[in-house]
């Protein structure tokens, strides 16, 4: 049977057949349109990165952020914009740390590149001298236990390169910036040195959060570049005299004030509905935070911008969230989630974003299996636009507070991960590494997928 005769066979059930989707694609080419020919988040992100910079939680940095956030609200069209309280930890690095190989064989080296861990207590001024014990694991470590004393441990564990999602292997080998200093504490060891969390052909140190056991005396604990580690670990399998001396300034000081920065597009036919959607407007203190996380910051608000330009008023009320240390921390999406809980407030859908600003390959979500069945089914409007992957379980850190105080459906979106952890919590994190045209497809599959869940959910 030829296609044209089907109109005629049917009479009017091929529209009714066809609409639905149809409709939805028709929107959310519009929708794509209006990213792509006028999108605000380029310009946001330089603002946010150039003239506010890093903006780790109770710094001077922070304070100007949530003010850059308030007015890019704003700005995009929300119908109300506010800031919510919440207590944030205030660790300071200060003066830059210094890392070198001290020897016997009085042959010069060059200093080691290391940044601080987030949260890491500092050697004091006198630094600290020790030789270093190498161990290739936490299994490593115990079998080594005896060794550990009066030692500098050297996490020497790399990123695995099999993983293809590289956030595979950050979580395969996070564990060791998060415990490793306890975990050498508990047998002695003076400070620790991690490998940073990356397989980038550079030498960039990686910083990042790490978290100390009550029950273990605190110890310094510095990231450093790889090609520093694999220079130390050849150092000291050669040289039985090395050590390393390390100095480290950074303090933890009293709590402080921060704050959520919200915006809402009211819901036209359930305003006491909510989806939320954001990234985290803090960053480490090295960086611009560019990737990690200015574009997820600026693609939310962009999303709420583009449904104003394109006059979609959504059914439910559209909250843009710029969550508070969600590096150090994470209290910001804590307090979004026990406020929540406390209003009773009903929360349909929160998407994240926080992987970067490059292509968008698909979301990530955890979802009850029936709404999971609906959103694979939408895989039809996506893949024109390169989005393909909605397999795999997951959501972002903040809006997973929200899942885990409420069982709210979440996701996160899923950008192709391959450059990520080059930049990622490093000093290279900065504007000029982001892609204008990467970063607004995100922001576009972001309001698709919104679109669609506000319709359908």
């Amino acid at each position: 049977m030829r296609n044209y005769l089907l109109p005629i066979l049917l009479g009017c059930a091929v529209p009714a057949m066809v609409s639905a989707q149809s409709q939805d694609s028709v929107t959310i080419r519009k929708m794509a349109d209006e990213v792509l020919t006028h999108s605000t988040a380029y310009e946001n992100l330089s603002v946010l990165t150039k003239k506010v910079g890093g903006r780790l939680a109770g710094s001077p940095g922070m304070v100007k952020a949530e003010k850059w956030g308030f007015e890019a609200l704003k700005a995009a069209g929300a119908d109300t914009v506010y800031l919510q309280e919440c207590l944030v930890p205030h660790w300071v690095r200060g003066a830059k740390e210094e890392a070198r190989i001290i020897s016997k064989r009085r042959d010069y080296t060059p200093p080691l590149n290391v940044l601080a861990l987030g949260n890491s207590i500092g050697t004091g001024e006198k630094g600290v001298s020790a030789p270093v014990l190498e161990v290739s694991s936490f299994d490593d470590l115990e079998a080594k236990k005896d060794q550990v004393k009066g030692k500098i441990v050297f996490y020497n564990y790399p990123f695995n390169p099999k993983f293809i999602k590289t956030f595979h292997s950050y979580g395969d080998a996070a564990k060791y910036r998060g415990g490793g200093a306890s975990r050498a504490a508990k047998y002695g060891a003076v400070a620790v040195i991690v490998r940073s969390m990356s397989h980038a052909a550079n030498n960039e140190a990686h910083t990042g959060a790490m978290q100390y056991d009550p029950n273990y005396a605190k110890i310094p604990a510095v990231a450093i570049g790889l090609q520093d580690a694999d220079r130390l670990s050849q150092r000291v399998k050669d040289d039985p005299s090395a050590q390393v001396f390390l100095r480290t300034n950074c303090v933890m000081l009293a709590d402080t004030i921060g704050h959520n920065v919200i915006g809402e597009l009211r819901g036209s036919k359930h305003p006491d509905q909510y989806l939320t959607v954001g990234g985290h407007l803090d960053s480490w203190d090295v960086a611009e935070g560019a990737h990690d996380d200015g574009t997820g910051c600026v693609q939310s608000i962009e999303v709420l911008r583009t449904f104003k330009a394109m006059g979609y008023q959504p059914e439910r009320t559209l909250r843009v969230v710029l969550f508070a240390n969600e590096e150090n921390g994470t209290r910001g999406g804590k307090k979004y989630a026990e406020l929540a809980k406390q209003r009773n407030e009903k929360h349909i859908f929160a998407l994240e974003s926080d992987a970067g600003g490059f292509t968008p390959r698909g979301f990530i979500m955890d979802l009850p299996a029936e709404l999971k069945a609906k959103v694979v089914s939408w895989r039809p409007l996506f893949e024109p636009y390169g989005i393909y992957d909605f397999d795999e379980v997951g959501g972002g850190v903040d809006v997973g507070q929200l899942h885990a105080a409420l069982g709210t459906p979440m996701a996160e979106l899923s950008p192709d991960s391959q450059r990520y952890f080059d930049i990622h919590h490093a000093p290279i994190d900065v504007f000029e590494n982001v892609n204008k045209r990467e970063l607004e497809l995100g922001a576009f599959a972001m309001g698709a997928l919104l679109y669609m869940v506000d319709k359908s959910f």
